[in-house]
């Protein structure tokens, strides 16, 4: 993993300093290493971008089953994006773990005016361009999930929601899914979800106008968004219990949120997601 990751950021140190101000890629390009540039084809316009809260240790058939959801969501040509973020405690920040953009195979009609042997190590590298996105991404997504622990009470799930809004605004994308991986109990100066240790029963307009008053409101470009481990609780939470209701305050907040933030709740897991990613 480590001697792959060094890989990575050598090859990205050589690229020219133009590209690397213009779009960063975390994935060294075959097309590059195959010297065939200029028969690479357009991406996908595909882009998804996975968040996850760690402030909260996911069980790990959560963990598993969001990762199986995005390997298999994701295609060649697609831009993946991997965000973590925390509370603002020392050395817990948002971070952009990972920006990839796979790469998609060239088509038939121009491998004939390719040079043999160019088009032979151009295949060569595309096979493994998936099984380096997993070794990768894959790699930093469970690095990512076994690094959270639920130590610190607070959680910026907003603040985070609007800096990654703004980091989409400025990159085109025709098709946008966000997978969001967190308890999805705000627990900041903003807003608290808490109430005498317990989840409150939220009060949604209240709490929707709190984030409209305090410029919480993020703009997710249209996107698409699912969630999985919402309503989860932690050992430092003495009511354990969460009724449906609770349940579908936290859900219709959520809902409103995401609507007003430029994007639509597609499926909400209270806390396993049973649905894929589409």
């Amino acid at each position: 993993m480590k001697n792959m990751l060094r890989n990575v950021l050598v090859a990205a140190m050589l690229l020219p300093a133009a590209a690397m101000a213009a779009e960063r890629n975390d994935m060294a390009s075959c097309y590059e290493a195959s010297r065939l540039t200029e028969f690479k084809p357009a991406p996908s316009g595909r882009q998804l971008v996975i968040i996850v809260d760690q402030t909260i240790k996911m069980p790990e058939d959560i963990q598993r089953s969001a990762w199986e959801k995005i390997d298999r969501f994701v295609q060649p040509g697609d831009q993946v994006k991997l965000y973590t973020f925390s509370a603002f405690v020392p050395g817990e920040y948002m971070r952009l773990q990972a920006d990839v953009t796979l790469e998609v195979p060239p088509a038939d009609a121009v491998r004939n005016d390719m040079g043999m042997s160019k088009l032979r190590q151009l295949d060569a590298c595309m096979k493994t361009q998936k099984a380096s996105f997993v070794r990768g991404v894959g790699g930093l997504f469970v690095k990512a999930m076994r690094d959270a622990n639920n130590d610190n009470p607070k959680s910026e799930i907003l603040h985070a929601l609007r800096e990654v809004g703004s980091d989409m605004s400025q990159q085109s994308a025709k098709d946008r899914v966000v997978f969001l991986i967190s308890d999805m109990l705000e627990n900041s100066d903003y807003a608290s979800f808490y109430a005498n240790n317990a989840i409150q029963n939220l009060n949604v307009a209240q709490e929707i106008k709190k984030a409209s008053d305090k410029d919480l409101f993020s703009d997710l470009a249209g996107a698409r968004i699912y969630v999985a481990g919402a309503g989860l609780l932690t050992d430092s939470i003495k009511q354990k219990y969460r009724s449906g209701k609770t349940m579908d305050l936290l859900n219709e907040f959520w809902l409103s949120y995401f609507e007003k933030s430029n994007g639509k709740l597609e499926a909400f897991g209270t806390p396993m997601l049973n649905v894929d990613l589409k």
